[in-house]
């Protein structure tokens, strides 16, 4: 995964939930083990990506091991700019 996606989905995902300056790093696990990351968050968290990238994310698209990790994240991310 590029280095400055993973740089820009922490700085989303720390904006997006709060999360201030709270280390991230791409094994950081998401679903489940941050508090912040309930269903609203992970639809607000979709908005922000789709806006700060520019790409829709269809309902179909959305599956829970896309939020497992930072790294999953922003590989998903990576996946939808190809």
């Amino acid at each position: 995964m590029p280095e400055h996606h993973l740089q820009q989905v922490c700085r989303i995902l720390r904006t997006t939930l709060s999360l201030g300056q709270q280390p991230l790093s791409a094994d950081t696990p998401l679903l489940g083990s941050l508090p912040e990351l309930d269903s609203m968050a992970v639809a607000s968290l979709i908005v922000a990506l789709e806006e700060h990238y520019g790409f829709i994310v269809n309902d179909d698209e959305i599956s829970a091991r896309h939020f497992a990790t930072v790294g999953t994240l922003t590989d998903f991310v990576t996946g939808k700019l190809a």
